[in-house]
């Protein structure tokens, strides 16, 4: 398992160098002129003064050279500072991901815990009216975009009932991080964030145990007499959920690509938010700080989904 995870390590660091390179091109070959947001459209600032902060900031050199220094400022996790506050763009950052993780965090443990035993329950009782109603749901939640859903969830949930706030982490005059009035607000988002999750599982579950319990083996440890619920655990389940694991990674990309719009609808401040708002604003150190850390989250995700995956079925490990 050693060799297999230090494989996937290595493979990952031409995909990364590729990431850093785009994300630099794509900020430093902008038609727009870095120099006119570090000096906030001050009309006052004369072409010398110009030069001075081109050149403090390392702007008129070479683009290869630009990029060596950058990528290996990435490396030490220096990603500059802010143009707007001024503050270092991993500073930004670190306060805002556990906001984000928070979510991310809950909501996949929700999809999980609703997602897999729908599926458990629409391939045991196969034409049943669940399993029509499990079908349904999920086709439905598929089709629906996450950002209307969000809305919906705004306006009848949260502007006509008031059952659940609609914005921020806390009541104001309320600070604190485990507590009822926290995890009041993070209803919203984290049913947001679990739908991708909740409307795939059952519908993959469904399919693999469905050709699973038709097999040879299913049928002799029932001929051994186990009872049917140690089958499906042990036989059934576990050999599904080889194909769902596969599938997490690919969650796991929604949840944190996702976390643009369900934190934007919500108003979480989080990663999503903080990453929208500087894309608004042209803060590109902090733009290239948050596609970075984000993109290095999606990799070590993929990573995790790997070992999993070779964890749930040895074979993996030796192809």
């Amino acid at each position: 398992m050693s060799r297999f995870i230090l494989r996937r390590l290595v493979q990952a660091v031409p995909t990364l160098f590729g990431i850093m390179l785009l994300t630099f091109l794509l900020t430093r070959l902008s038609p727009a002129d870095p120099v006119d947001f570090i000096i906030g459209g001050s009309t006052d600032v004369t072409a010398e003064q110009r030069e001075e902060i081109r050149e403090s900031y390392g702007l008129n050199r070479p683009l290869p050279v630009q990029f060596v220094d950058w990528a290996w400022d990435m490396m030490r996790l220096d990603f500059g500072k802010s143009f707007y506050s001024h503050r270092p763009a991993i500073q930004l950052i670190a306060e805002r991901i556990p906001n984000s993780l928070q979510l991310a965090v809950v909501g996949f443990v929700v999809a999980l815990t609703i997602g897999i035993p729908l599926g458990v329950v629409a391939a045991l009782a196969r034409g049943s009216p669940a399993d029509h109603g499990i079908r349904v749901l999920s086709v439905v939640l598929n089709a629906v975009p996450d950002f209307f859903l969000g809305l919906l969830f705004v306006l009848i949930l949260g502007v006509q009932l008031r059952w659940f706030p609609i914005g921020s982490m806390n009541t104001i005059g309320t600070d604190c991080t485990l507590c009822w009035d926290r995890a009041w607000h993070m209803v919203g988002p984290v049913l947001l964030y679990a739908n991708g999750g909740i409307a795939t599982y059952p519908r993959y579950l469904r399919t693999e145990m469905l050709e699973i319990l038709g097999q040879d083996f299913v049928r002799t440890a029932r001929s051994k007499g186990l009872r049917e619920r140690w089958v499906v655990l042990r036989h059934v389940l576990r050999n599904a959920l080889i194909p769902i694991v596969s599938l997490f990674g690919g969650i796991l990309t929604i949840v944190i690509g996702g976390s643009v719009v369900v934190e934007q609808i919500f108003t979480w401040p989080g990663l999503g938010r903080l990453l929208f708002e500087a894309a608004n604003n042209k803060d590109y150190p902090v733009v290239q700080a948050a596609v970075i850390i984000g993109s290095v989250l999606l990799l070590a995700s993929y990573i995790l989904r790997d070992i999993a995956y070779a964890w749930v079925d040895p074979r993996i490990k030796v192809r």
